[in-house]
């Protein structure tokens, strides 16, 4: 028998990891999941975790205090990590003893998810660097507020965060639910400036 390589979605979808159709993705499910998706793998003070659909808020408001950016453009920045509603949040370390095999994985899912929202399939390399400008300034003040990182470690591996402080951000670990709340509201909000965007042209 075949290893079964789908997983079932609480939403009834049943999305295959191998080549994914955009067909089978539901906001619902990426919200819900990322918001029982544990960062730092469950490694952070509070009493509930640091889910990454509050990791995704949080880049997604770092990214728009640092650039003019579009709607469009903002979407992409708050989808950053969808794709581990599916895979989950593996670690930076454990990612670089996995090796390429992670990555193709993940750049398909992405480009379904991407494609079942009307996004280009693939995020444009200069956006996806300014989008991780900001990823990495919401990991210093994860790591340094949440994950037990001093500053001089957090500074050598995601560097001095410029123009952003720690009230700007809402860094309190959220109850699951409220991050997929949130999670799936802010999407709305911005599917909604699309939409006024592109009747407007």
């Amino acid at each position: 028998m075949s290893a079964r390589a789908w997983q079932r979605m609480l939403s009834g979808r049943r999305l295959d990891l191998l080549d994914p159709s955009p067909l089978d993705v539901e906001l619902g499910d990426i919200a819900h999941g990322l918001a029982r998706v544990a960062r730092w793998n469950g490694q952070t003070e509070g009493e509930h975790a640091f889910s990454v659909a509050q990791h995704s808020l949080v880049v997604e408001e770092i990214f728009r205090r640092q650039n003019r950016c579009s709607a469009e453009e903002c979407q992409m920045a708050l989808l950053h990590d969808a794709a581990e509603y599916v895979i989950g949040d593996m670690i930076s370390p454990f990612k670089a003893v996995v090796g390429g095999g992670y990555k193709t994985v993940e750049a398909r899912l992405e480009s379904a998810i991407h494609l079942r929202f009307g996004l280009p399939a693939m995020t444009p390399p200069e956006l996806k660097d300014r989008i991780k400008k900001a990823d990495q300034v919401a990991a210093f003040f994860e790591a340094t507020l949440l994950a037990g990182f001093s500053l001089a470690e957090a500074k050598k591996f995601f560097g001095q965060p410029r123009g952003i402080t720690r009230e700007m951000i809402p860094m309190e670990p959220m109850p699951a639910m409220e991050a997929q709340r949130r999670f799936a509201e802010r999407f709305a909000e911005i599917e909604a400036a699309r939409s006024t965007v592109g009747a407007m042209s």
